[in-house]
């Protein structure tokens, strides 16, 4: 069986000639399914560019991405959305919210763009698990950004999508609602068997998932199966270290 989400050889440069950026060199990974993985690395590594081709948002300039056993090469931008809107699903740091919808609508609407009828049980336990019980009826406009972070993850698990892509997912939140987000996306690995790929700085979220991936200057350089928090930044500690000194 294939993995849900699958990178070969993968290779992204920005610009060309002397000036061209090279910010994917090559990089081949599967990530599982039912598996909650954190990838990780100095600033400018090229973790966010990673999750934007693994996810189909950018285009690598060389190599193969599979995204739900289908590959992307090739697809156009129909396709393309097409694939995301039935398989996948995202928390990235702009909320991308719609001002005119309450919260509980902002939720279920990929639900209900693709025609789909929401599990109102769920919906309102993803919805209790983020802290957002009492807001349901409110608009954007009046949450905080921390809050509003909170929607976004909410609709990106509301819907059970196969995969889930996150970047800095818990940046914006506090202590204890970060710690209640991140037990909320290792459950849905475990027992939904969702596949979720997670970006992040930080070792304690890191910790949370089953694997961490350690990139440097686009390559993939190390992993570490079963992390805790002091383990993760131990070895970021040590790659920023290598790279000053190379």
């Amino acid at each position: 069986m294939n993995a849900p989400v699958e990178l070969n050889e993968v290779q992204k440069v920005y610009g060309s000639g002397p000036g061209a950026v090279t910010a994917l060199g090559g990089v081949s990974y599967s990530f599982a399914q039912g598996t909650f993985t954190a990838v990780m690395g100095p600033s400018g590594s090229g973790k966010s560019t990673l999750l934007h081709c693994a996810a189909g948002l950018d285009e690598p300039s060389s190599g193969e991405v599979h995204l739900a056993g289908t590959p992307l090469r090739g697809l156009d931008e129909t396709a393309l959305t097409e694939l995301r809107r039935e398989h996948v699903a995202f928390v990235f740091q702009a909320f991308n919210l719609m001002p005119a919808l309450t919260v509980r609508q902002n939720i279920v609407l990929p639900q209900t763009l693709a025609g789909r009828t929401p599990d109102e049980k769920w919906v309102t336990e993803v919805i209790r698990r983020v802290g957002l019980s009492e807001r349901t009826k409110h608009r954007p406009s009046e949450l905080s950004g921390g809050q509003q972070q909170r929607v976004a993850i909410a609709r990106a698990l509301a819907g059970s999508a196969a995969i889930t892509f996150a970047d800095e997912p818990t940046g914006a939140l506090d202590t204890q609602t970060a710690l209640e987000v991140l037990s909320l996306l290792r459950d849905q690995a475990r027992a939904a068997g969702q596949t979720i790929v997670m970006v992040t700085h930080d070792p304690v979220a890191a910790s949370y998932a089953d694997k961490v991936v350690f990139l440097v200057d686009g390559r993939i350089v190390s992993e570490s199966p079963a992390p805790t928090a002091d383990s993760v930044a131990a070895e970021l500690a040590k790659l920023s270290r290598s790279r000053v000194l190379t």
